[in-house]
């Protein structure tokens, strides 16, 4: 698929072997992260245009724009590249839960032992 991402961010993409990035979405004012999504270019393309987040769903194969179904957006305030390009990290003000089980963040109900 033909993307409209800038050729300069394109470039610089560090992609798996089927054309995604891991996209962190992180609360922007309070550092909480709330999931991890998949971006192909044209996902992290319209995320960059719309300030909304879009991901590719891996198991439906489409675009999904978070929030179109339940309501729950994600305004992006900011975007980044880790220093490797294989990772974006996306600041955003979120509307309700994050998770699609409804809780605030994916990573709140598995919280698993640590040794000290």
């Amino acid at each position: 698929m033909t993307s409209n991402l800038d050729p300069a961010i394109a470039a610089r993409l560090k992609r798996s072997p089927d054309g995604l990035v891991p996209a962190i979405a992180q609360q922007y004012d309070t550092g909480e992260v709330l999931m991890l999504g998949w971006m192909d270019d044209e996902a992290l393309h319209r995320t960059l245009t719309t300030g909304r987040c879009t991901y590719w769903s891996r198991s439906r194969r489409e675009y999904w724009v978070k929030g179109d179904t339940s309501g729950h957006v994600q305004h992006v305030k900011s975007v980044a590249l880790d220093c490797d390009a294989d990772t974006v990290l996306v600041k955003v003000d979120q509307v309700g839960a994050a998770c699609h089980t409804g809780t605030r963040t994916c990573f709140d109900t598995d919280v698993l032992p640590v040794s000290e």
